[in-house]
């Protein structure tokens, strides 16, 4: 699991999937409720400044526009983080993991299943915390972006998987 473990030429594996998921961060507020949001905090914004404009505080109406133009620039952030997501897929050879970062950057690991095992840092009160793929004394910190519960159930899809992978491919005796 080192830098020169990422596959050259990205050509999708022949074999057929165990497993394979697609991490995206969770974004509850979508571009409509966006729209809402800045046309309430400006429209509160303008009346307020306005009022204050009237009783000759005229500084205090720019604050406030820049107070708006400031949660603007904080939610526009927080959308281009959005367009990270990570991709796991387990075939019966090789677990393939790819990071994209927001602006497209692509990181990718292969790894052979035999070797690899989900570690959990797991807090009592809470839950699972972290999750790591390790393989060959390496860790390789996966799906960070969901909420505890969300790790539980994808380190238990993937544990899954894992072991599918590790057990072989199975064959169906005809009779």
């Amino acid at each position: 699991m080192t830098s020169d473990n990422t596959r050259r030429d990205n050509a999708p594996s022949a074999e057929p999937a165990i497993f394979s998921a697609v991490i995206t961060p969770h974004r509850s507020l979508g571009s409509t409720g966006f729209l809402v949001l800045m046309l309430a905090i400006g429209g509160v914004s303008f009346i307020s400044g306005m009022v204050f404009l009237l009783l000759g505080a005229w500084p205090v109406f720019g604050f406030l526009g820049l107070d708006v133009l400031l949660v603007y620039v904080a939610f526009r952030a927080n959308f281009r983080a959005a367009r990270a997501y990570e991709e796991v897929v387990v075939t019966s050879s090789e677990l393939t993991l790819r990071k994209i970062n927001p602006g497209g950057r692509v990181r990718q690991w292969t790894l052979n299943p035999l070797w690899v095992r989900l570690e959990r840092i797991v807090h009592d009160e809470f839950g699972i915390e972290r999750l790591f793929l390790v393989s060959r004394g390496r860790r390789l910190s996966i799906a960070a972006c969901l909420s505890p519960d969300e790790k539980a159930d994808f380190a238990k899809a993937l544990s899954s998987a894992l072991g599918e992978a590790k057990r072989g491919p199975t064959r169906t005796v005809l009779e």
